[in-house]
């Protein structure tokens, strides 16, 4: 019974890493791809040009997704700890 709930939890860990990284990595690769193609048309290659737009985008995407995420993250422990409880049993 313990080895069944500690694969789940692993599961669980990797899903809650994919729900809270996936939208950031894909906002980044977006403005991350326009960049360079705009670098790439108009031959400017500076390298301010491709982390400030990144950084103004990450820490958008962090503000508006960060309830989401902390929710997510949240309800994960608490669900984690109630297995570590029922594996372990109550001392």
């Amino acid at each position: 019974m313990g080895v069944d709930l500690v694969a789940q939890s692993m599961r669980d860990a990797l899903w809650v890493c994919l729900q809270v990284g996936v939208p950031l990595l894909v906002a980044l690769l977006v403005v991350g791809l326009v960049i360079s193609v705009l670098q790439a048309l108009t031959q400017i290659q500076e390298a301010l040009l491709a982390f400030l737009p990144k950084l103004a985008v990450a820490g958008g995407m962090m503000l508006m997704l960060g309830p989401f995420m902390v929710d997510v993250m949240q309800g994960w422990t608490v669900t984690l700890f109630e297995r570590m409880v029922t594996v372990g049993g109550l001392p």
